[in-house]
This record gives structure tokens, sequence and C-alpha cells, in this order.
């Protein structure tokens, strides 16, 4: 008789280890529950035309090995009795295995320590794995510390553990892992490792978290969004290796983070077939995600399908998706349906999409309501909304806290409207400070506010570093006033007030250009004067008509100087009645010279008049001189 010694079988693997009681089979794609014992996946039924083959082979083998065992071939007897567990037949099994056991068989012993579990005598298998295990049996091992860790004596159950562990068996590596993980124990990764190596998908997906979460407390946030951005070693490129591994094997959250992966790095085509794979596999946030990326591909309707299946999943950002596409259509009933869906989710992004729903509908006590019950589960968006909301309707003291809240929850909008609320009553530096705080996370208009500020301060080279950013945003002002800065560096020319020829853009002259293209009038106006400096009349005349039309009186006027330069007097006095019209003393001294000279003398004593009005100091002394001279000139 052979003595337990390195007989095994395929059953011992652990391979075909079914689920019952505590020993629960695990969801591939969920996170592993502490205290479970992970039964792999049983093999599936053949669907193709060799399955009758299959099964008349597998009737030959088990023929052939119950002829063997009773015969009284100790193998044979521990082979059937496998074969027998692995189909469920118990009763049958039995005898065998408990044959082969009492022959010294470990396999078998581990076998029927499996068996008698599935039976409910768990302290009877306890001690068959335990024989097993004494012998070498690595998944004995690993059954029996799952077996102590079940009962809460981790010192025996971390035993058995390691032992199944140092063998090189995947399960008990892995078992090992999660036990040291729970108690916070540096060497889990070890093992967790050891059992990712080995092909253990849950092992791999779990360490690739690991790796995940160490990016993300090196880098710049936490969160369970997949691996962090701008890590400076190499744990990410190797947590997306095990996510990938993790995810072939058919783990559907390691497909999802595997997808956002290479999302982020812009592999859309990829990252789409994985999140196809976890959404398959019944990932509602897969789906969710595929979702957005047919979305952004303008394949709205397909993006619909998805959302609508994870929102009946139950994901609430799916259900907000499903939402907003509704609002878009004007199918404003359906939407609020959807953003009910996903408030009643755990989503708070429900409730303040429900507020903006309502807002734009005019139903402000509605829209107030929902706004309060997102900002007071601590949506920030939703505090700055309301605190917009109470402004609007004159309480501002209401408004305050709502923004503040928002601000030190890292809203950068109401970080620059609690400047603008301080700039209200005159609290400059109060509202400096909030500016600031918006400008630093990127504000363009915040930007703009401190680099004023610092312009009136006479701190021109803080001025210069925010308007560059500011101006860099997008903002028109901004772009104006740095160029107005650099411009007031250069050197002065003298000569006409259209400027003299110069040769080479300046920078300043690009920023003032950046803001004209952007309709800002007086950067228009500049950019014709400096257009004209260069000697580009019809660039020039484009400018100032375009700040003309826009409503610029200097713009009006310049154009008028330069369409009577080039001797269109009719249609410069068109554009000058224009500006004076609006304000512009020294269009109407020129329109009072024009009538003048056209012998229109009581015209030209009216825009005279106009002009002493309108001033400025000079220009009222000579309209005032030109005005009593037409004024003789006609009583004469």
């Amino acid at each position: 008789m052979d003595v337990m010694g390195d007989k095994a079988t395929l059953f011992e693997s652990g391979r075909f280890v079914q689920s019952s009681g505590r020993y629960e089979v695990l969801d591939a794609s969920r996170d592993e529950v502490p205290g479970t014992l992970e039964s792999p996946d049983a093999p599936e039924t053949a669907e193709n035309p060799d399955e009758t083959t299959d099964a008349a082979e597998q009737a030959a083998e088990e023929l052939r090995q119950r002829l063997a065992a009773e015969a009284g071939d100790v193998e044979a007897m521990s082979v059937l009795g496998a074969m027998l567990l692995r189909r469920g037949d118990l009763d049958g099994a039995e005898p065998h295995l408990r044959a082969a056991t009492a022959a010294g068989d470990r396999a078998a012993a581990n076998n029927l320590g499996v068996l008698l579990h599935q039976r409910g005598y768990p302290d009877e298998a306890a001690g068959w794995w335990r024989i097993a295990a004494v012998a070498g049996s690595a998944a004995a091992a690993h059954a029996l510390g799952r077996h102590h860790r079940e009962r809460g004596d981790e010192p025996a159950a971390e035993y058995w553990l390691r032992q199944s562990a140092e063998q090189g068996h995947a399960l008990g590596a892995y078992a090992l892992a999660d036990l040291l993980d729970h108690r916070a124990d540096a060497a889990a990764e070890r093992w967790m490792r050891a059992a990712a190596e080995r092909g253990h998908r849950e092992a791999a997906y779990r360490l690739a978290r690991a790796l995940d979460r160490r990016v993300l407390r090196g880098g710049a946030a936490g969160g369970d969004s997949g691996v962090g951005e701008g890590a400076g070693d190499g744990s990410v490129a190797e947590a997306e290796q095990w996510y990938r591994q993790a995810a072939a094997r058919g783990h559907r959250r390691a497909a999802l983070h595997l997808g956002a992966i290479l999302e982020k790095r812009g592999e859309l085509k990829e990252a789409g077939r994985w999140y196809l794979t976890s959404a398959k596999d019944g990932e509602p946030r897969a789906a969710c995600a595929l979702g957005f990326l047919l979305r952004d591909a303008g394949d709205t309707e397909n993006a619909a399908v998805w959302w609508l299946r994870a929102a009946q999943e139950g994901d609430g950002n799916a259900a907000n998706a499903l939402g907003a596409l509704h609002a878009e259509r004007g199918e404003t009933q359906t939407a609020e349906r959807w953003y009910r869906a996903a408030m009643d989710a755990g989503d708070v992004n429900g409730a303040y999409n429900l507020g903006l729903l309502c807002a734009e509908q005019g139903r402000t006590a509605q829209a107030e309501q929902w706004y309060r019950r997102a900002a007071y589960a601590g949506h920030r968006e939703a505090a700055n909304a309301l605190a917009i909301l109470l402004l609007q309707g004159g309480d501002a003291t209401g408004a305050e806290p709502w923004f503040s809240k928002a601000a030190e929850a890292g809203s950068v909008d109401a970080a620059f409207n609690l400047g603008i609320l301080y700039a209200g009553r005159g609290e400059e530096g109060d509202a400096l400070r909030w500016y600031e705080r918006a400008a630093a996370a990127g504000h363009t208009e915040a930007a703009l506010q401190v680099g004023m500020a610092r312009l009136r301060d006479g701190d021109e080279q803080a001025a210069e570093r925010h308007l560059r950013c500011a101006a860099g945003g997008g903002s028109a002002e901004a772009a104006y006033r740095l160029a107005a800065v650099l411009d007031a560096r250069r050197p002065r020319t003298s000569g006409h007030e259209l400027g003299e020829a110069v040769h080479q853009k300046t920078e300043c002259e690009e920023w003032y250009e950046r803001a004209a293209s952007q309709g800002h009038r007086r950067a228009q106006v500049r950019v014709g004067m400096l257009a004209a400096a260069r000697g580009d009349v019809v660039e020039a005349a484009r400018w100032y008509r375009a700040a003309a039309e826009a409503g610029s009186r200097n713009g009006a006027f310049n154009l008028g100087l330069l369409l009577a330069r080039e001797g269109s007097e009719p249609e410069a006095a068109v554009w000058w009645t224009r500006a004076a019209d609006a304000g512009h003393g020294r269009a109407a001294l020129r329109l009072a010279l024009v009538y003048a000279r056209r012998g229109e003398l009581a015209e030209g004593q009216r825009w005279a008049g106009r002009a002493v009005e309108l001033g400025p100091g000079e220009v009222a002394e000579r309209a005032a001189r030109l005005r009593d001279a037409l004024g003789e000139e006609l009583s004469a």
C-alpha cells in the first residue's frame, strides 16, 4: 500500500471544487469578500458537434476507472471518486474516496473533505483536510486555512494558508494575501503578486487596484476611477498589465478599469472593446462608460441603449446621462423621470440636474428645493447654483454662506462669485483674496480681475502674469489690457493720430489682434491705428469699420479720418455723424468744418455748438471760436 505521497489528481488542484455553504463561488467581477473561499468556475458544457463524442469518452473513461477500482487500484478509486464528485454524485463518490483515503491516497483525503463539507459536516471535513495537508496537499492546506479563518482562528488559518502558498498553490497564495491585507500587513502584496503570477484573476485585479491606489496617493487625488495620471514610477504600467491579465481571464471590473486607462490615453477603439466585454458581463459602470464613448463618437442612439441598460441596473450616472439626453431633445418629463431615478440610485447629481431643469423652466421654487437637497448632500456646484438663485432673488445674506460652502469644497465658480459679492460691497481685500483663489484654479475672469487689481496697485509684473493667464484662457478684455501694458512700454513716436509708418508687428499688436478678433471694440480701434501706422490702409479701414459697426464712436471717427484722407469726405461725414451722435466731440468739430467749407453755415454752427458741449477742452475752445465766427458770418 502506498503511503500518502505525491499522487495528485486534477480534482486536487481545486479546479472542480464546488460551492456550498459558506464556501461560496466568488463573482469574478467583484472584489473578494474577506472570509470566503474562492471556488474556480466549473467546466463549461460543450456546445459543438464533438459534445456527444466527449460525453462518450468521459463515460468510457469512467467505466475504465470503475473497473480498475473494483480490481483494487487505489489511484483509480481516487480518480473515480473525483469524477463522481465533479458530477455532483456525492453518494456514489463517497465510498470510493473513503476507500482510497484508507489506502493512503492524499488526493482522496482532500476530496473526501470537500465532499463532507458539501454534505454539511465542516468539522469532519477539516479532519480529512488536515490529514491531506500534513501529507503535503497544498489544496487541503488551503481549504483547512479557510476553514480556520471562518471560525476566527487567524493564527491557524495563517499557518495552513502559508503552507499552501509556499507550495505554489494559487488559491492558497491569494487567501493568505487576503488575510494579511485584512490586517494591513505589508507582506500581503507579495502573496497577492504570487497568486496573480500563477493566473489568479482576482489576485491580478486586486494587485492592480493596490498599485492604482499607490499611484493616486503619490499623485494628485484619490478615488476609485482608475490609474492616476502623471505618476513618475512604473506602477501605472504595471497596474495596466495586471488589469489586462485579469480582464483577459474574464474579470469584468478589471475590463472596466482597463477600458478607463485606454480611454484616458486616447486609445478609444480598444477601450470600447473592453467596456463592451465588461458591460456584456453585467458591469453597469462599463455600460455607462461605453455609452459616453458612443455619444462622443456621435452615436447617441446606441449610447442611449447602453445607458438604459446601466440605469436599469442601478447606475445613477447612466440615469443622469439619459436625463440629459432627453432634456436636450425637449422631452422634459422623461428627463425628470431619469433624474429622479439617478437620485433614487444615490447619485446626488440627480437632484442637481433636477434643479437645473426646473430653473430652465422658470420653476424657481422647485429649483431651489432640488438645489438645496443636492447642496446639503455636499454637491458643491448645487451650493453655488443655490447661492446664485438666492442672490438673484435679492437674498445676498442667504447666498453668501452657500457661496462660501461651495468655494471651500473646491468650486472655482463659487470662489469667483464670492469675489464679485465682496467687490460689490466695496470689500476689495476679501474680493481679491477669492479672485486669487479662483485664478489659481484656472478661472479666466478671476485672473483678469486679479490682473486689473495689480495694475491699480502699481504691481505691473504681477498684473502682466495674471493678464497673460486670462488672455490665454480666452478673455478678450485681458488680451486688450495685456496689450495695453506692453504698448505702454514701447518708445513713443510723434505724428498724426493715425500714426507713422512702422514695418514690424510687436507682441502688443498680436494681443490687440487677438482681442479684436474676439469682438473687443477698443482693441479693434487700436489694431486699426497700428495698421495705419504701418501704412496698411486697407487693414486699418477693416478694423475701424468693424469697431464702428459694433458701436464704437472712436472707430467711427477714425474711419472717417481714413476716408477723408483717401478723398472720400462725404462717406467720412457719415461716420463722423455717427460718432458725434454717440458723443464724440472731435467728430462734431470735423462735421462743423465740413459744413462750413460747403457753405452750410447754420449746420456748421450747430455742429460747432455740439462740439463745445462734448469737449474735451482743446476741442471745445476751437469749436467755440468756429461757432462764433460762423455766427458773425451768418449775421453779416
